[in-house]
């Protein structure tokens, strides 16, 4: 039976992709310390995830390890070799807060711990498709000097701009301010890609803007969505960060990720970029999905504002994901803003 390999198994994505893939037949070696409990606390632990697919999938198989240990990744891929047919590499470091606390951890992490993993894969399965979930931070802060333009409750972008329909793979990650975390990610972000130029590999680099969903471990620091949602079911205080509450990201639910990576798994195609998000589809401002809150609720919503923005954080974000749809016409989205909010809300209730 092919194996296909998922770090960062319990998070987000990765267990959406453990599902999914494990729902395709395939066996599903998960790889997953819960470092996110270490990055963002208790609340954030992916633990639940994991006994949840341990009890659902009896087709998958969980794997405590570090991708920092790199004799640890080369004993697990050394065992599966050539069975392995994919791996979808989700683990990392996610938040460009964090990473101004601790760079060393964050670019160990995010770019050895994916070189670890391409060099195994180089190793022992150079047959297997690599797929690495990349971040719209590697363009850095350019998209905060497009010309934008300020609305009641987002910031938009007119509809004559090239970017309109959302940004697309030929905007430069130079020249800009990234963050640590956007320069830990552009590190992996270029070695995938070049994995796929240089050796053959057969790489895919899926740079995301936001990805949200039910199974989302939202924390203040990261998981915009999901912990806005938190915060409308327990009543918690929420704190916007500059620009208004105005700003707009796109928003991806984790279940339309793990089938872009399914159709990217039956035709690859070395090295290659994709910007993949909600784009046009499914993107919201902060205001916005306040008020989307205060619908699932049925009550105010409690949050403050703090004038200072995050570095480097920005200020409108929608993906173009037209040249994924070029390459594999059959992806559709299937779940929207509201859906996707109805999910996370009735999930964390």
């Amino acid at each position: 039976m092919p194996v296909v390999i998922v770090t960062g198994s319990c998070g987000l994505i990765g267990s959406e992709t453990v599902s999914y893939f494990c729902g395709k037949g395939f066996a599903v070696t998960g790889i997953d310390n819960d470092l996110r409990k270490f990055f963002f606390g208790s609340d954030a632990s992916t633990s639940a995830n994991k006994q949840r697919l341990l009890r659902q999938h009896k087709n998958y198989r969980h794997i405590c390890a570090d991708i920092r240990n790199r004799n640890k990744i080369e004993a697990i891929f050394r065992k599966y070799n050539k069975d392995i047919a994919l791996v979808v590499h989700a683990a990392g470091q996610p938040s460009h807060d964090w990473a101004a606390k601790d760079p060393r951890t964050d670019f160990q992490i995010n770019a050895s711990g994916t070189l670890n993993l391409l060099e195994a894969t180089r190793r022992f399965c150079p047959q297997a498709v690599f797929i690495f979930t990349s971040t719209n931070k590697v363009y850095g802060d350019t998209p905060n000097f497009l010309p934008l333009i300020e609305k009641d409750k987002r910031f938009e972008i007119s509809a004559e701009h090239k970017y309109f329909h959302g940004v697309d793979e030929s905007m430069s990650i130079d020249g800009c301010l990234h963050s640590l975390f956007g320069v830990s990610k552009a590190a992996a972000d270029l070695l995938v890609q070049e994995y796929g130029r240089y050796f053959g590999l057969k790489t895919g680099v899926f740079r995301l803007g936001c990805v949200t969903g039910p199974g989302h471990c939202g924390a203040q620091l990261h998981g915009f969505l999901s912990y806005l949602v938190k915060c409308a079911v327990s009543g918690r205080k929420y704190k916007i960060y500059g620009y208004k509450g105005k700003q707009v990201r796109d928003n991806l639910h984790a279940f339309d990720l793990a089938n872009a990576f399914f159709h990217y798994f039956q035709n690859p195609k070395a090295g290659e970029v994709y910007n993949l998000g909600g784009g046009r589809f499914a993107n919201v401002s902060i205001l916005e999905a306040i008020q989307l809150c205060e619908k699932l609720s049925g009550r105010k919503f409690d949050y403050e504002y703090a004038e200072q923005n995050r570095t480097g954080d920005h200020i409108w974000w929608v993906s173009n994901v037209s040249k994924f749809q070029s390459h594999y016409p059959q992806w559709q989205y299937r779940f929207g803003i509201e859906e996707t909010m109805k999910q996370i809300y009735n999930a964390q209730k």
